[in-house]
């Protein structure tokens, strides 16, 4: 019998990069979604392959039923963006604390023997020195990193508690196919280079950040699901290698031949990390993980389709 991995959040960005990856390795899988950001076009093709439970995670009743004969969960779905956790903290704490709560105890309450979490690198460990690793103290400076430090605190409480496997996974900054409805730098570069405006850097753009490409990081979540001897882990998935804000800028000016003429510069915004990469030498080491997509190739591909997505027909 097939083993069912059930993904909450599952037509969302990540999620809709991860549901094929986990079909072709031959898992059963079911979506939760209540579909406020993910869109079910992503995965038209395998609609017939897919059992789908459209629900909110932060209302516990409405949810139970879905983790019923699931082997594992990745728990995908949150609110995830640290300038929109500023503006609604209590948006951000329902879905992302109470959420996930609500997550593990479905699980626990159906017998999931496995919960792979995704959680975060800089937003949850704050402005340490990097590159930050699994032994870095954290100190949020956003609610979206409090969050995903609450979510991480219950992940290992249920695990010694419910004799759960449990493992988070920090994810580097995230980019690829099925994000245009997102609202990160990558989306806002690509449509300000398409209509030729001033590409805007919060900052004197010397902020660097990790940019994994979302293929590699659903390669390390699938790793992480295959794996047996795992139990309660925290594990970052990143590139080991940071890219200043003005330097990602270049990189997208490079697609239509602009300049750094083309560059806005504001101040700087509340809750954003100044410096952040990650060792991801425990994930290496654990999972086999190794990520093969570097950030000249990764902005190309996804200036390509981010303009064609924007361009419409």
């Amino acid at each position: 019998m097939l083993k069912r991995v059930l993904v909450t959040g599952g037509y969302g960005f990540v999620g809709s990069n991860l549901v094929p990856v986990l079909l072709e390795r031959g898992y059963s899988v079911r979506i939760l979604d209540n579909l406020s950001r993910g869109q079910k076009k992503y995965l038209s093709e395998y609609e017939d392959e897919i059992e789908f439970v459209q629900a909110d995670i932060t209302d516990f009743d409405s949810i139970h039923g879905a983790f019923y004969g699931v082997d594992t969960v990745v728990h995908l779905a949150a609110f995830g963006s640290v300038v929109e956790s500023v503006s609604d903290p209590r948006q951000n704490f329902n879905m992302n604390v109470l959420g996930t709560f609500n997550v593990l105890q479905a699980s626990a309450d159906n017998n999931v023997s496995k919960l792979v979490f995704s959680s975060t690198g800089g937003a949850l460990i704050g402005n340490a020195e990097p590159p930050v690793n699994e032994c870095s103290l954290p100190k949020p400076i956003s609610p979206y990193g409090a969050s995903k430090l609450c979510g991480e605190a219950y992940c290992h409480a249920f695990a010694e508690s419910f004799n759960m496997s449990v493992v988070a996974l920090r994810f580097a900054n995230v980019y690829g196919p099925n994000s245009e409805h997102k609202t990160g730098v990558f989306n806002k570069f690509a449509q300000q280079v398409m209509q030729e405006k001033p590409l805007t850097i919060f900052g004197d753009g010397s902020s660097t950040r990790d940019y994994i490409h979302v293929s590699d990081l659903c390669g390390g979540i699938a790793l992480a699901v295959d794996a047996s001897a795992l139990r309660n882990e925290v594990l970052h998935l990143a590139t080991g290698k940071d890219t200043s804000l003005r330097e990602l800028a270049n990189l997208f000016l490079a697609q239509k031949d602009l300049d750094e003429s083309h560059l806005l510069f504001k101040d700087v915004r509340t809750g954003e990390v100044e410096k952040n990469f990650a060792d991801y030498s425990k994930a290496r080491e654990l999972l086999g993980f190794e990520p093969q997509i570097n950030i000249v190739d990764g902005v190309r591909d996804a200036y390509r389709y981010l303009a064609g997505r924007y361009a419409g027909p």
